[in-house]
């Protein structure tokens, strides 16, 4: 008794004194957070850290508390900061030398007095910034306040200090100061403490911005529980997990109840009734029991991070209430957490420990802003089910939104006639020339707009645009993917050769906790609203090919593997890019017989590009001038310097590709496409309908003379998606008719390089469709015919059916009566080539015409027909 006189003198040297948990466990509780209630609420929703309050009981001396303060607020609604004033005692938090009181004073002197002025803010009476904080907390009832730890270590480096070393303790100090100063404004602004009485909400504390970022390759003991900030890619989430917080157990005896809350992850069975003094005579009682949701989150390294030669590294995180279902799988996060070790039992049986530990990260905030590379879309997912709008409008309560001077700026420079022209500029300016090809990349990082027409019965149209670059090698088609890569969201970067069927979809594991089979998600999966980057597509083997087949229309993929039968969305554009097959692209070939595609994979792209190794001198000096200005040391201002890197980083993945001499930053060029796909939706007014209609029917009518197919409905689908990407690039929320023309001009471009028939020069869609020209399909026909008036007008008829005819000499007369009949019409016809020829044999055998024995290459041909 005379310790705690001496101590509630006023005297400051600090003590470690421990004191029982039991004695001090209800007292605790009244004084600090009310009520049972609230300490349980608590400890639920900070899930490993809400241990942290518990450590705290160690810590406190108490005496016993008026049942008023001077102020007249009484000790029943004293929480946080004030609660521990009314206490006496020196306070030590448990295990460390610090003093709880110097802590809980620099906080709220912190949140009381740190103010924040941005660049062009020039008020001088602005409010401390977490004041602001509070209120606008009071006002939205989102309980949750995000601390810049940059502005802790501002305004103390002591209280950073503290917070980065020992974040179990200071957080749930944090916590409690912060809810205490939210409860001076609540009853400032006349909502008393009657009428929020028994439910007041715990304000928690995110800290993010740390001022050193980890490598998950770097973390080692040393940073056990300690925070830490490391970024990575989320790989996959596991289902919601109850987790025990609070453990409600009843005396089988006397019917007495008596409730334990989570120490350091652990709840303790009492061995002694209370009421009765039985011993072990607990049971636990299930339904009135608290519990949390809980979330295994797996991580792994983004690319760019990983040294030469190596591996990416996974980390396990464990995610809590708010924070659970908050990321999902390819999304590109900040992870700021406490660093923890946990024991791994050598048998479930037993309580024997292994001397290695297993490491995780216990959540406390998630980051998902990058200011170089496109935010995740959110508005499409609005526009399919509206049903989520208020849970999107929550998720996006905790992203870093776009400030009024931002919106601002995008707004001016949207209404820059030259707009499109300067973000085809700023966009990958190191390759040279190209602009159609980059013009419609950037539609793609734009998008169009996703529909639903689910009531009429029609089905969902997709606003992904989907883009194939075919070409020579050595023309930038891989390093296009590059700048795409670095800056769409989730975006997934793969090759055709080392992808295979699963690793484009998923593939089955078997969870490292519960040891259950789950489905790990491919990159079609992580890519979902974002876009996929295949490179050496012509090297894809049939088997994978054939999944992008749904993928690329309906946007999803099916999965039926060890019981597991699922449909995964698969909301992403495809952007490839592939070789002729005899390297050198052959103009006299189709682009079905360069790259050896199957057509109705073809046909599924919005835009194939030709990109071609033009022999110009004139073409070649300008661009070997452009290639060595990039190396050259005297660069034109503004130009790109591709050899500009961080020596901590990888020197080719974390190269600022994205400059421009526009003036235009990587950072503005990735916020202006981030706010143009969340917030800007063009619609089809009545006034364009008219020109989408006749475009689309002039595209039509070229090939009516021929009788060739030279538009499909999905150019028209395709014109919709561009167009509303070219509104998109004005902030435009109607789509107007230059929108159109400057659409329809883009796949035009596209079908005159990838669709022209090698033979007549002239637009043919079937080449796409079918990988068969339509003059070509005219000259099967025409061999078929020649074939069978040989039958028809050969002398023994019989023979022809028993010996037959070896193909080298049938080829030769077909060829020779072909010419002749090309001689008669005066057209010049293509020479026949022998693919037509087989075609024409492989028809007439499946019509049971003719038979073919012996060798495969030279076979004989035998007539069947009566």
């Amino acid at each position: 008794m005379n310790q705690q006189q001496n101590s509630s003198s006023g005297s400051n040297a600090p003590r470690n004194v421990r004191f029982n948990e039991a004695s001090n466990l209800q007292e605790l509780s009244q004084s600090v957070l009310q009520s049972h209630h609230q300490m349980s609420e608590y400890n639920r929703r900070r899930g490993h850290i809400g241990g942290g309050i518990n450590k705290l009981q160690n810590s406190y001396t108490f005496n016993n508390l008026s049942s008023h303060r001077p102020d007249g607020l009484s000790s029943s609604n004293m929480i946080g900061m004030n609660a521990v004033e009314a206490s006496s005692g020196t306070q030590v938090l448990y295990g460390t030398n610090i003093n709880s009181n110097d802590v809980q004073s620099k906080l709220r002197n912190f949140i009381t007095n740190f103010t924040h002025m941005e660049p062009d803010d020039e008020r001088f009476d602005k409010k401390p910034f977490y004041q602001e904080q509070l209120e606008q907390i009071l006002e939205t009832e989102q309980y949750i306040l995000d601390v810049n730890c940059d502005h802790i270590y501002e305004f103390d480096q002591g209280l950073y200090a503290q917070l980065e070393n020992y974040p179990t303790d200071i957080i749930p100090i944090f916590d409690l100061v912060v809810t205490g100063m939210f409860k001076e404004i609540q009853m400032q602004n006349n909502e008393g403490a009657e009428e929020n009485q028994g439910s007041d909400p715990i304000i928690q504390v995110r800290p993010f911005n740390l001022r050193v970022n980890n490598r998950m390759r770097d973390l080692d003991p040393s940073h056990i529980d300690k925070l830490i900030s490391i970024k990575g890619i989320v790989i996959r989430n596991s289902d919601i997990i109850p987790e025990m917080k609070e453990a409600s157990f009843r005396c089988y005896k006397c019917q007495y109840e008596h409730q334990e809350f989570i120490q350091r992850g652990k709840i303790f069975e009492p061995d002694t009734c209370e009421r009765c003094k039985s011993r072990y005579t607990f049971q636990l009682i299930h339904n009135h029991c608290y519990f949390s949701d809980k979330q295994h989150v797996k991580m792994q390294e983004t690319p760019e991070s990983v040294p030469e030669g190596e591996t990416p590294y996974t980390i396990h995180l464990c995610a809590y209430e708010d924070l659970v279902d908050y990321v999902k799988p390819g999304d590109r996060v900040e992870v700021i957490g406490i660093y923890k070790a946990m024991g791994v039992r050598v048998d479930s049986s037993k309580r024997t420990l292994k001397n290695v530990y297993r490491t995780y990260v216990d959540v406390i905030n998630y980051v998902k802003a990058d200011k170089k590379r496109l935010n995740i879309d959110t508005n499409q997912e609005m526009q399919i089910d509206e049903a989520a709008v208020q849970d999107l409008m929550l998720q996006d309560e905790h992203q870093e939104m776009f400030t009024d001077s931002q919106v601002q700026k995008f707004k001016e420079f949207s209404k820059d006639p030259q707009v499109i022209d300067k973000l085809v500029d700023a966009f990958a300016p190191s390759i040279w020339e190209n602009q159609d090809v980059k013009k419609g990349i950037l539609c793609q990082l734009f998008g169009g707009c996703s529909k639903e027409f689910s009531q009429s019965g029609r089905g969902r149209f997709r606003g992904e645009i989907n883009i194939l670059l075919c070409g020579d090698p050595s023309t930038a088609k891989s390093q296009l993917l590059q700048y795409v890569h670095k800056i769409a969201p989730r975006g997934i970067y793969t090759s055709g050769k080392g992808s295979s069927a699963v690793g484009l979809t998923v593939y089955i594991t078997k969870d490292p906790e519960t040891r259950e089979i789950v489905l790990e998600s491919g990159a079609l999966v992580l890519s979902d609203r974002g876009i996929c980057c295949i490179d050496e597509f012509d090297k894809m083997d049939d088997n994978t090919r054939v999944i992008l087949h749904e993928a690329m229309e309906q946007q999803t993929v099916s999965v039926a593997k060890a019981g597991i039968i699922c449909t995964l969305n698969a909301r992403t554009a495809i952007l490839a890019a592939a070789n002729p097959v005899n390297s050198k692209y052959d103009p006299k070939l189709s682009v079905v017989e360069n790259i050896k595609l199957p057509p109705t994979l073809l046909s599924r792209f919005d835009l194939i590009y030709l990109i071609l190794d033009k022999q110009s001198d004139a073409h070649d000096r300008r661009l070997a001038n452009h290639i060595v200005s990039l190396y050259s040391s005297h660069q034109k201002k503004g130009e790109e310097n591709i050899l500009n890197m961080s020596n901590n980083e990888n020197p080719v993945l974390n190269t600022d590709l994205i400059k421009t001499n526009q003036g235009i930053t990587r950072e503005f060029f990735a916020s202006y496409i981030s706010y143009a796909r969340r917030f800007i939706s063009p619609k089809i007014t009545d006034t364009v309908v008219p020109t989408l209609v006749s475009a689309y029917t002039n595209m039509r009518s070229l090939g009516n003379s021929k009788k060739t197919i030279t538009a499909t409905p999905r150019q028209l689908e395709s014109t919709i998606r561009l167009a509303e990407a070219i509104a998109k690039m004005r902030l435009s929320e109607v789509i107007e008719v230059r929108d159109i023309e400057e659409a329809v001009r883009l796949i035009k471009t596209a079908m005159q390089q990838s669709a022209t028939d090698p033979v007549t020069g002239e637009i043919d869609m079937d080449i796409i469709a079918t990988g068969v020209s339509q003059s070509s399909s005219e000259r099967v026909k025409q061999v078929i015919q020649i074939v069978k008036k040989i039958y028809e007008d050969h002398q023994d008829r019989i023979k022809l059916k028993k010996s037959g005819i070896p193909y080298a000499l049938l080829f030769e007369y077909v060829q020779k009566k072909f010419n002749e009949q090309a001689n008669q019409k005066k057209v010049q016809e293509k020479k026949l080539n022998e693919v037509e020829v087989r075609d024409a044999l492989r028809q007439l055998e499946e019509e049971n015409v003719i038979s073919t024995y012996g060798n495969t290459k030279m076979p004989v041909i035998r007539f069947i027909t009566e």
